[in-house]
C-alpha cells in the first residue's frame, strides 16, 4: 500500500504540500513575529522618550548615575507595560534587556540620554528578537535669576511682605515649591521684576502692587536649577584665634565655635566658620571686600536692623561670585536686616535653611545680589540689578527650564 501510495499524484502532491507547508508556516510566523517586534519597539521607543522627559523634568547638576536610573526606569517599565498590554498578551517581566540612562552638559544645557536592548521572545523556534532604542532629551534654562527658593513642598517659599519695595527689573523670582501658596505677596508690598514663576501657585501678583515685564505669573513651570550645586566648601585649616576688643581683623582661615561681635572687616579671602555664630551686636559692623564667607556645622549668621554689613566677593577663583555659603544640611536661619546704608553683593546661598532678607535702597547704587534659600522672605526696599556678568566672575543662576526630545 505505501508503493501505491508513492506512485500516486495524490501521495505526492500530499508529499510535496507537506514539504512546502514548513517554510511556508515559518515564513508566516516570521512575518508575524516581525510585525509584532516592530510594534514593541514603537512601545520600547515611546516608554524611553517618556523616561528621558521625566528625567529632564527633575534632572539637577551633579545627579548620579544611580539617581537617574531610579527615576528613569521607574517611568520606563510602567509605560512600558501600559503600552505593551494594549497590544499583546507577553508580559513585560518576561522580557530580557536592560535599561540604561546618562546626562552630560553644564550650567543652563544638559542632555539626558536613556536607552534599552531587549530581546523580545518571538513565537518561532524560539528566536529572540534585539530590540535597541535610544532616546535624547535636551534641557535648557529659563531666563536670569535674581532670587530662588529651593524647597519642594513649603507654603510661601518665597514670601515679600510688608511695606516691601522690591525691585528686580530684567530679572526673574521664582520658586521651586509645588504648594498652593508657593510664591507669596501679601500687605503693601510691591514687586518689579521680569517675571514670577513657581511650580506651585502664585498668589497676590495680580493688582497695581506688581509690576512684571512678563503678560502674567507663570505657575506650574518646571522647577529651576540649584546655581550653586556643584560648589565644594573648602577643607578646614587649623582653627585660627581672635583677638579681643571691640575692633576686629580678621584673616582668611578656619575659625572653630567663635562669636564674633563689634565691629569686624574682613580681608579679602576665604572665611570657615565651624560652628559658632556671627552676631554683631548693638551697633555693629561686618565689612570685607572680594570675601566668601563659609557657614559650616550649624555656624550662624545674623545681621540686625540697627548694625551695618557691607560685603562683596572675590571676582575670580573658585568661589568667584559667592559671598556667603551656609552648607547644605545647616538649618539655622540666615538673616540679613542690615541699617541704612548697608549693602550686599554677590550670592547669598542657604540651600537649607531660610533666609529673611530686608533690603536697603538707599546706599545709592543697585546691589548685585543673587538670593539663594531653601525658603525667602523679603521685608525690606531694595533694587536689584539683572545684569552682574562681571561683578559675579560670570557666575549665574536661571529661572526655570525647557525640556524637548531631540532624538
Amino acid at each position: 500500500m505505501l508503493r501505491q501510495f508513492w506512485r500516486s499524484e495524490q501521495g505526492n502532491y500530499a508529499v510535496i504540500t507537506a514539504i512546502a507547508m514548513v517554510p511556508l508556516l515559518a515564513g508566516v510566523g516570521g512575518a508575524v513575529d516581525y510585525a509584532v517586534a516592530t510594534n514593541e519597539a514603537s512601545n520600547l521607543q515611546n516608554a524611553l522618550d517618556s523616561a528621558a522627559l521625566v528625567i529632564g523634568t527633575q534632572y539637577f547638576d551633579g545627579m548620579s548615575k544611580d539617581e537617574l536610573q531610579e527615576i528613569g526606569h521607574e517611568y520606563f517599565q510602567a509605560n512600558l507595560r501600559l503600552l505593551h498590554k494594549q497590544s499583546t498578551t507577553i508580559e513585560y517581566e518576561d522580557w530580557k534587556g536592560s535599561f540604561d540612562a546618562e546626562a552630560s552638559g553644564s550650567e543652563a544645557s544638559f542632555l539626558v540620554s536613556v536607552s534599552s536592548n531587549v530581546q523580545y521572545p518571538g513565537f518561532i523556534g524560539g528566536f529572540d528578537w534585539p530590540l535597541t532604542r535610544t532616546s535624547v532629551a535636551a534641557i535648557s534654562a529659563g531666563d536670569p535669576a535674581c532670587v530662588l527658593a529651593l524647597n519642594e513642598h513649603a507654603s510661601k517659599a518665597i514670601e515679600v511682605q510688608g511695606s516691601t519695595n522690591v525691585s528686580m527689573a530684567g530679572c526673574v523670582i521664582a520658586s521651586n515649591s509645588d504648594a498652593s501658596d508657593s510664591l507669596y505677596r501679601g500687605g503693601s508690598a510691591k514687586l518689579t521684576a521680569k517675571c514670577a514663576i513657581a511650580v506651585g501657585d502664585i498668589l497676590g501678583l495680580s493688582d497695581s502692587s506688581t509690576n512684571l515685564e512678563c503678560p502674567a505669573p507663570m505657575p506650574k513651570q518646571y522647577p529651576s536649577f540649584d546655581p550653586l550645586a556643584g560648589v565644594e566648601p573648602p577643607p578646614y585649616g587649623s582653627c585660627k584665634s581672635i583677638k579681643g576688643g571691640k575692633i576686629t581683623a580678621l584673616e582668611p582661615g578656619t575659625y572653630c565655635n567663635k562669636t564674633i561681635s563689634g565691629t569686624v572687616t574682613l580681608e579679602p579671602g576665604v572665611y570657615i566658620f565651624k560652628g559658632g555664630k556671627i552676631n554683631l551686636g548693638g551697633n555693629g559692623s561686618l565689612s570685607g571686600t572680594g570675601v566668601t564667607i563659609f557657614l559650616m556645622e550649624d555656624a550662624e549668621l545674623s545681621i540686625n536692623a540697627n548694625q551695618l554689613v557691607s560685603l562683596s566677593p572675590p571676582a575670580t577663583g573658585p568661589y568667584a561670585g559667592i559671598t556667603i555659603y551656609q552648607a547644605p544640611g545647616n538649618t539655622k536661619d540666615l538673616t540679613l536686616n542690615g541699617g541704612a546704608g548697608s549693602s550686599i553683593n554677590g550670592f547669598v546661598y542657604a540651600p537649607d535653611a531660610r533666609i529673611t532678607y530686608t533690603g536697603n535702597s538707599d546706599t545709592g547704587s543697585d546691589a548685585c545680589l543673587r538670593i539663594v534659600g531653601d525658603t525667602i522672605k523679603m521685608i525690606g526696599n531694595s533694587t536689584v540689578k539683572s545684569d552682574c556678568t562681571n561683578e559675579l566672575g560670570g557666575r549665574k543662576m536661571y529661572a526655570g527650564r525647557v525640556v524637548r526630545l531631540v532624538r
